[in-house]
């Protein structure tokens, strides 16, 4: 149990699915019965009217029956309720009814019972005002300085003013720039109204203003208002909060000064009487109602603030004092003075349950009963421990309670890729053009020997590659049964892929004697496709951009027997030259030396390369695997391309600096389109017809600009997926050539993949350069650390875009360097043992160590300077490459 709980001193439910809202609440001593004691006052939307008077006998106690003072169901709804000095002649308190057509005022009276059911309260109708204009809300107050009676102000749903001096009406008046109403009060010391518009503005207007504004019989403009009778309507003062506001007080407590608090989605604001931000408290939660009320201390005001999460907060000014839990949201609440106790909390929540609390702390009569000290015998808790693990393992045998791991033969996945193309290409929607877009078929078999249940297949391939059908759904299979699932893929987009691999996984529920709907369980499988499907055979080229050579430890193998669906037996002049012409790329070129163990792969395009010099090494492998060598090795002697690399990096980049700007530019002209619309709506609900102003050719040209922003912010998307699958054709190429140049195994050049391709898909909230920093700093300041100082395990709180990609240059280059120079790549807990965990605020630059800097010149020329690359042609020992 909680100490910081609201006391419950008395509480009732309000009706039976009635709703409540802010004004639905109040407390007074409506009966003038001259005790000082208050009277609880609620209405509901569905036209009830009810007076309590809590009185409980006990804490805790049931609401009696002649707590409920009155109960009177009335035609219309209830807006809101107030009590005050509303009837001319006499200074008694009587009892203002809003509703939305309709201001009722009633005068509310009780006589002494002669039996023991108590007393008998009634209400009387004194006088009403029917409404022109549907009603928000009211405020009340002497207004113009007025003594002895309180006069009446309406606020309209369209932005009227409409003030009563008691039972007669006087003028209406229409804010300047209404758009929707907001909380409104009165401030009897200024004598102002004060609101907050929907430009999320508190405005002040003094009632003298309003008296002698132009009448709002018809409503006019600006411009209008200035030829009139009457006056333009101004505010006294306007203050910009910057949210909208949810409730609006004036107080004046004491020694205290005159404020106006404002509570807003998310901020709590005080000011003084002239405007001036007094203190303002920034909310960590989202409010639903505020009540300011004196305070103990000289020149302080306590605040009362109920929050969506069942909280109830009192602060001093803008420092918390208490914090009390209540048993629902409060939408309305006052501070009320009963006979039992004073400064009593009523609050009412939106379905009516109505409570009146007290703060403070009840004591804990619950005491816990003292333990039996004993030694503890472990001999005895070993045998116990090991009896009751016998009994789990029992029954997980028996009872089948837990789900059985998946054995490989109870469902297996197998997906077969056809040998040839499509004769008729299937695809559709390409960018390429269907009729030049090849597809192939894969044909996917789902065999089970036991019954599954809601069998789903689902097949993925990476972009730009594309299927026909990527979801099929079986109702159940029988076992020893199989099912079949027929597509195509095909190239969508308009650029390579950078992987020829394809994933079906298939979910399905394997039901058990305790679980008759299955237990889900997964089966995947992968598949290849055919470098057919993205290239096709073309005449070699003799001259390219970008040039990448790889040696082998075994003599030279003929391009006829490593490429046969590319090349004939018959072609013997191109035995050691082939090409290929990508669909979506540039064509590139495979040399093989007739003397020496080299291979070159030059291109136009520098992602190009990584399908073919992927391409190669698998056959490679496969070629020498049939004829049994096991011993088999490529190697990479050549320089890291990493200009070229970075190039695709600052392109990648650029692109989303772009989207970043382009949605800036998006948001501040949607800003003014609909300032704009809100200009027109107020123009056009004018009943005098005005000119324009030319809003609606503004309002015509800031729409065509956002539709051009958006079509550029769709085509730098698409831009931009495009530069991350070419960029992801690079980092494959530059990985493999690292691991290729340093002899990296399986699970170091796995690593390396890890790090340069951690997520799959470019988002704008994270994207690949901050992530690809994060773990390449990581990398070095571990396995590839240099100096003690770098062994510190850096976990970054936040990922956030950089701001140019300067420094994750710099780690890539400082990653090869150290690589270079005999670094290994290791993730096993071995390494990291004696490595301190910290948290900085973000990624910090690697710093080289001092044998680093001295040959930082050398390491610069080695990874940084690759104009040789572009333009030198790589020659082998004879000095021949084909």
């Amino acid at each position: 149990m909680s100490l910081f709980k609201a006391r419950e001193w008395w509480s009732t439910s309000v009706g039976e699915e009635e709703e409540f809202d802010q004004g639905c609440l109040c407390v007074a001593d409506v009966d003038n019965s001259g005790s000082g004691y208050d009277k609880v006052i609620v209405g509901s939307y569905m036209g009830f009217l009810r007076i309590y008077s809590p009185h409980p006998a006990k804490a805790g106690d049931e609401m009696k029956a002649e707590d409920l003072l009155l109960e009177v169901q009335l035609r219309n709804s209830i807006l809101q309720v107030e009590v005050g000095k509303f009837v001319s002649g006499t200074e008694l308190l009587h009892l203002a009814v809003l509703h939305p057509r309709k201001l009722c005022v009633y005068s509310v009276s009780g006589t002494l019972g002669n039996i023991e059911h108590g007393n008998q309260y009634q209400i009387k109708l004194m006088y009403e005002h029917n409404l022109q204009r549907t009603a928000c809300n009211m405020t009340y107050g002497p207004f113009g300085g007025v003594k002895g009676r309180d006069l009446i102000c309406i606020q309209s749903m369209d932005g009227m003013l409409m003030f009563f001096e008691q039972e007669s009406y006087a003028f209406g008046r229409f804010l300047p720039g209404f758009l929707l109403p907001g909380p409104l009060s009165y401030s009897c010391r200024t004598d102002a109204f004060i609101t907050v518009s929907s430009c999320r503005q508190v405005e002040s207007y003094k009632y003298q203003a309003l008296a002698v504004a132009t009448d709002a019989d018809t409503r006019q403009e600006a411009e209008q208002q200035k030829l009139g009778s009457g006056k333009r309507l101004v505010a006294d003062w306007v203050v910009s909060i910057g949210e909208q506001a949810l409730d609006i007080c004036i107080v004046s407590f004491g020694q205290a000064a005159s404020s106006v608090f404002v509570l807003g989605e998310r901020n709590f604001f005080c000011l003084k009487e002239n405007g001036q931000i007094r203190f303002m408290k920034k909310l960590e939660y989202n409010p639903s109602c505020f009540r300011p009320y004196a305070s103990v201390s000289e020149g302080t005001v306590n605040t009362l603030i109920g929050n969506h999460n069942n909280m109830m907060f009192i602060y001093q000014d803008v420092t918390l004092k208490w914090a009390a839990q209540l048993p629902y949201t409060p939408v309305t609440v006052h501070v009320a003075t009963f006979q039992d106790l004073k400064g009593v909390l009523v609050s009412l929540s939106d379905t009516g349950y109505l409570q009146c609390s007290y703060l403070g702390t009840d004591p804990m009569l619950f005491q816990a009963p003292k333990v039996d000290s004993r030694e503890v015998n472990y001999d005895e808790l070993d045998i116990e421990m090991k009896k009751l693990r016998k009994i789990i393992k029992q029954t997980e045998k028996s009872q089948d309670l837990l789900p059985r791991a998946r054995k490989e033969d109870d469902l297996t996945v197998i997906a077969a890729v056809s040998s040839n193309l499509d004769p008729v290409s299937q695809a559709t929607d390409s960018e390429a053009g269907d009729e030049h877009v090849p597809s192939v078929t894969v044909k996917i078999t789902v065999k089970t020997r036991i019954l599954v249940q809601n069998v789903k297949l689902s097949v993925s391939v990476q972009p730009p590659l594309a299927v026909t059908q990527d979801q099929f759904i079986f109702k159940s299979v029988e076992p020893a049964a199989c099912q079949f699932a027929t597509f195509a893929v095909f190239l969508k987009g308009n650029c390579s892929p950078a992987e020829l691999t394809g994933d079906a996984a298939v979910t399905y529920s394997s039901p058990t004697e305790l679980n008759p709907e299955g237990i889900p369980q997964v089966a995947q499988c992968k598949f290849s496709l055919p470098l057919k499907l993205v290239c096709s055979p073309a005449q070699p080229s003799k001259n390219a951009n970008y040039k990448i050579t790889i040696d082998t430890n075994k003599p030279p193998v003929n391009l006829t027997s490593l490429f046969p669906d590319f090349l004939s037996q018959t072609d013997e002049e191109q035995m050691n030259v082939v090409g290929f012409q990508l669909i979506a790329g540039s064509r590139v070129t495979l040399l093989a030396s007739k003397t020496s163990q080299r291979y070159r792969i030059q291109s136009e395009q520098f992602e190009d390369l990584w399908l073919i010099t992927k391409e190669l090494i698998q056959r490679f492998e496969k070629h020498f695997a049939v004829q049994g060598v096991k011993d088999f090795m490529c190697s990479f002697s050549g320089t890291i391309p990493l200009q070229e690399y970075f190039d695709m990096m600052d392109h990648h980049f650029e692109l989303r600096l772009n989207g970043v700007k382009y949605q800036e530019l998006l948001s501040e002209r949607a800003v003014q389109f609909r300032a704009i619309q809100r200009r027109l709506l107020a123009r056009f609900k004018d009943k005098t017809p005005a000119s324009l102003q030319n809003l609606d050719v503004l309002l015509d040209g800031t729409y065509r600009q956002i539709i051009s922003l958006a079509d550029a912010v769709e085509e730098n998307q698409r831009s931009l997926s495009k530069a991350f699958t070419r960029l992801k054709s690079a980092t494959h190429l530059v990985i493999t050539l690292i691991g290729l140049w340093q002899n990296l195994n399986k699970e170091q050049v796995a690593i390396l993949e890890s790090a340069f391709l951690p997520i799959l898909q470019d988002m704008q909230e994270l994207g690949w350069e901050e992530s690809v920093d994060a773990a390449v700093s990581h990398l070095l300041r571990t396995c590839l650390s240099k100096s003690p100082k770098e062994q510190a395990l850096n976990l970054t709180s936040h990922l956030s875009m950089p701001k140019d990609n300067s420094r994750m240059k710099k780690h890539i280059t400082l990653l090869c360097d150290r690589l270079g120079k005999g670094g290994r790549l290791c993730l096993s807990s071995e390494s990291n043992v004696q490595q301190a965990v910290i948290i900085p605020d973000s990624c910090s630059t690697i710093h080289e160590s001092d044998q680093e800097e001295k040959v930082n010149g050398d390491t610069t020329k080695q990874f940084n300077n690759h104009t040789n690359l572009a333009n030198k042609t790589k020659q082998g020992p004879e000095g021949d490459t084909g």
